[in-house]
Formats: C-alpha cells, sequence, structure tokens
C-alpha cells in the first residue's frame, strides 16, 4: 500500500456509517476520559474522531485509497443532499 500525499488533501466521502457510528463513540469516550484525566493529547484524538465522523471523511483514508462506504451510502447520501433531508 502507498501513501499519496496528494489524494490526501483531495476531500471524498469515505467513512461509511458503521465507520461513522464508531468514530462518535471513540471520540466521546476519549474526549470525556481527556477532560477527567487533563490529558490533551486524548483530547485531541478524540476531536479528530469526532470531525472526521461528521465530515464523513479522512485524510489518511483517502492517502491510503481506502473507503468503509457502501455504494448503496452513496446513492442514498446523493439523493439525501439534493432533497435537504
Amino acid at each position: 500500500m502507498n501513501f499519496d500525499i496528494k489524494k490526501m488533501t483531495k476531500r471524498e466521502l469515505n467513512v461509511g456509517l458503521k465507520d461513522q457510528k464508531v468514530r462518535y463513540g471513540v471520540g466521546v469516550v476519549l474526549a470525556l476520559i481527556s477532560v477527567f484525566l487533563a490529558n490533551i493529547p486524548l483530547l485531541l484524538m478524540g476531536v479528530i474522531l469526532l470531525a472526521s465522523a461528521r465530515l464523513r471523511w479522512c485524510p489518511v483514508y483517502s492517502g491510503l485509497g481506502r473507503s468503509t462506504v457502501d455504494p448503496s451510502e452513496e446513492q442514498a447520501d446523493s439523493t439525501g443532499s439534493q432533497t435537504g433531508h
């Protein structure tokens, strides 16, 4: 597997719905733990996971050319964005 820096900067939908839920969950847990332990690196990791879940884009996945999005998710997302829901 080659990592492509140029491809990494291209924003594309590459985080699937299951992956998004896991990122939300782990991000919230890390953020909460970081508050109690006063640990900045855990907070940063939690924020990064929450942001990638919200955007459904992961620059590391882009650089590696990987995607966890099912083709049916892409169709549902594109029709949902057209109707504004």
